[in-house]
Parts: C-alpha cells; structure tokens; sequence
C-alpha cells in the first residue's frame, strides 16, 4: 500500500510548512550529529591520536559524502519545481533516475577515494599515530557511500513531498544502533572476539548507514507518486543525469570546497600540534548541535521554495526566504550565551586534556559570532538551488572557503603572528565578507528570476 507523504507546499501558511519539515530535520540531525559524537567519545577511549585520526579521516570522506548532499538538493530541486507545476510524471522518472545516480556515483567516488583520499592525508597531517588512524578510518568508512548516497538521493524526493520525518527515524535509529556497535566493533565479545580497536568506528557506522538506506528506499517507493514506477524507469537516461549532474555538482562541490577548507585548518594547525587537530575536531561537532535547528530551518526552505518557483509564485519564494532568516536570527542569538556559558564543561566530557579544550573552547567562542551569518549563507544556499542557479554557491564558496580563509588566516597567523586563535579569526572574517558577496550576487539572480530579492511578496491567491 503507498503512503501519500505528497504535500502541496504552495498553499497554506508558509510558516506551518516550516515547522512540518524543519522540526523533523533537525531532530534527525541532531542525532546525526550526536553519532558523531559517539564516535569521538569512543576514540576518547583509545587515545588523542584516535580522537585526531577521526576528525581527519572524516573530513577526507565528507568530500565524497558532498556529492550526496549534492544529490540531495538536486532531488529536492527538480521534484519540488515538477510537483508545484503538477508534473506528477517527471517527479516520478526523476525521483527513480536519482536513486540510479546515487548507485553509479558511489562506487566511482569509492575507486577514486582509495587514491585522492589517502594522498589528502598525507598532504595535511604529519607522519605518525594519528595520521595512520585517520587513512585507516577513511578507507574502511569508504564503504558505506552507497548507503549515503542514495538515503540523500531518497530523502531529497521525499522532502519535496513535505516528508521529512523518515530521514528523522533513520538517523534515530542509527544512532542507537551505534551506541551499541561501537563498542561491540571495538573491544569485541570477551572471551570470543577481541574487536576490530579503532576501525571498529568505521566499521560499526558502515553497518547503521546500510541500514538508513535500507529503510528510505522503502519509505521512496510507497509514495504514491512512485505508484506507477517501472524497473525501465531505473535505466540511467542520458538527458536526466545530466539535468542531476546540473543541479547536484555545484551545490557538491561548493561543499567540497567547504570541507577542503578544513584541510586548509588543518594544514595551519598541524604546525601547532596534534592537540590542536583534536580540539578543533571536538569543538566542530559540539557547534554543529546548535547549528542543528537552522540547518532545519535553511533545510526546509528549499522544497518551499521550489514548489513555489514551480507554481510561479515568486512573492511565496521570497516570503519563504525572509521567514527563514528571521527564525534563524532567534535561533543563532539563544545559541550565543550557551556557547559561552557550557563550551568548557562540555569539552572536558570528552578530554581531560587542557590543551586541546584550550584551543577547542576559543574556537566555539570566535564561531558564537558568526552563527547568523552562516545562518544566511545557508538560506542563501537553499534558495539558489530552489531557482535552479546552484552554480553560483560554488562562486561564493570558493570566495568564503578558499580564497578568503587562506587569505584572511595567513595575514592572521602568518604576519600577526597569532596563536590557535588567530586560525578562528581568519576563518570568521571569511565568512563575513563572503556573506556580503552572496547577497549581492543572490539579488542580482532574483532580478533576473523572479523579479526582484527584495520588493514586497504579493498574495496570490494563497495564504503566507
């Protein structure tokens, strides 16, 4: 029996929309996020090493794990605009073309990953403990792409269908499945099994992420919009890869260029010590759970906006967009003081080591800043896919994430002379004047699109 998850995203209180789909998709993120910081506790177990071998092993990964969130969007995008011009048929073929896309994708990325993977590794660490654990972690995590790539490519579809609560049950899901695979990959059975030690982590998530796509390709096929889907459908058509390939590569690559940024981070803190890797790998996740409720919010916009787009309403689009930065602007100001109040006692529950929480808490502090600016520069992100102009996040990006870090962290570090903290100074001044440029650049695209960024939405015979 099919389950109608299809929601019409262009009528009805543009608010309500929001917290249908962004309550759900941060509370899976969250868990998400909390998986990760299962894995770092369970490094903390084993070693600093451990602790900084994962966070760089991750961030090799990630780059292959971009093309999935790219993919994502890409779902997300075409199925919104083809559901808001009722074009029930091309969000089918769509949907079924994207979860092949997901397929091929991910076993290219794992053939190419065993050669640039380990070479980005040695680029950015120096020889030892740390960096054998991280090139270990990342070619065993390397596995599990084909879950990430096609659960992203599922839920794209379905969170265009205003269903955002299947990914939420996988990651919950998941992330219990992991509290207790951790250990059991690690330190095995006594007397039975002695473990795998710290591959353990790698291996324990290869596991849950099969299980999340498992159940989200499930969860696709009983749309009703899937109802009349054939195994033809699933043969890679040239025309719509390609349209994929348009909407998913950019957004991909603006988030390659994203985590290479970390590299860059890294490659400068490297020269300060491996408590100074850890205390940032640490430090990262903590920000990414205050981060967790606009991610929802700048998550939701885009299946908003794009069945909106789709349905010519360019006043909804723009409504939708405003809304979003005003709720991200409540949620980054309460995020501020608990940053600053409960960043040090938090980072003591994962090292007892004075260092790395010395570098890990002025990296949190730097960062309560900015969380308003990133907000935006989501938002941003999501409502240029919407518009189908992805490409344009990777000129931003290689702006915020390439040239001003560089830039900004080498006048920093390099000729002021600054300690650790003046990397997170380099980081947050290339933030910000990136932020500057994509607004510009947003409001020259809408004038072009839909009439204008920042006129007054109009009603069109729908509720805002």
């Amino acid at each position: 029996m099919s389950v109608n998850a299809a929601s019409d995203l262009t009528r009805g209180a543009v608010a309500s929309h929001f917290r249908r789909l962004a309550v759900p998709a941060a509370i899976g993120m969250l868990f998400n996020t909390l998986y990760n910081v299962v894995d770092m506790f369970f490094a903390g177990l084993l070693s600093t090493s451990a602790q900084a071998g994962l966070a760089l092993g991750f961030q090799a990964f990630f780059i292959a794990m971009s093309v999935g969130i790219g993919l994502g969007a890409a779902m997300g995008s075409i199925v919104g605009n083809a559901l808001g011009a009722r074009n029930r048929r091309l969000a089918r073929r769509a949907a079924a073309q994207g979860v092949s896309f997901g397929i091929l994708a991910s076993l290219a990325l794992m053939l190419a990953g065993t050669w640039y993977g380990t070479r980005l590794l040695e680029l950015v660490s120096e020889p030892g403990p740390y960096r054998d654990a991280g090139t270990s972690y990342y070619l065993i995590l390397s596995l599990s792409l084909p879950g990430f790539l096609v659960a992203f490519a599922c839920n794209g579809v379905l969170q265009a269908h205003g269903d955002g609560r299947s990914m939420q049950r996988a990651l919950i899901a998941a992330f219990f499945a992991n509290i207790a695979l951790n250990p059991l990959m690690i330190f095995g059975i006594p007397g039975i099994w002695g473990g795998m030690g710290f591959d353990g982590l790698a291996a324990s998530t290869v596991v849950s992420q099969t299980g999340v796509m498992a159940f989200m390709v499930s969860r696709l096929f009983r749309l009703d919009t899937m109802a009349r889907i054939r195994p033809a459908h699933l043969i890679p058509r040239k025309a719509m890869f390609r349209d994929i390939l348009y909407q998913a590569l950019p957004t991909a690559f603006a988030l390659v260029i994203n985590f290479l940024s970390g590299f860059v981070v890294q490659f400068v803190l490297k020269g300060f010590g491996e408590h100074a890797i850890a205390g940032f790998g640490i430090a990262i996740r903590l920000e990414q759970i205050l981060l967790l409720p606009v991610l929802g919010v700048t998550g939701a916009l885009l299946p908003i906006a794009a069945q909106a787009i789709g349905a010519k309403d360019y006043g909804r689009a723009r409504a939708a967009l405003f809304h979003c930065w005003k709720t991200g602007f409540v949620m980054t100001a309460l995020a501020f003081p608990i940053l600053w109040i409960l960043g040090r006692p938090v980072l003591g529950l994962f090292t007892d080591d004075e260092d790395v929480i010395r570098v890990g808490l002025a990296y949190l502090r730097v960062e309560s800043f900015i969380l308003p600016v990133y907000m935006m520069l989501f938002a941003i992100n999501s409502f240029l896919q919407a518009l189908k102009r992805p490409v344009w996040s990777v000129w931003i990006g290689l702006y915020r994430q390439g040239f001003g870090i560089a830039f900004f962290v080498w006048i920093f570090v390099g000729i002021l002379e600054f300690d650790e903290t003046g990397v997170w100074f380099g980081v947050a001044s290339a933030v910000t004047t990136g932020l500057l440029i994509a607004l510009a650049i947003t409001s020259r695209v809408a004038n072009q699109s839909i009439g204008g960024l920042w006129r007054k939405s109009e009603v069109s015979g729908r509720s805002l």
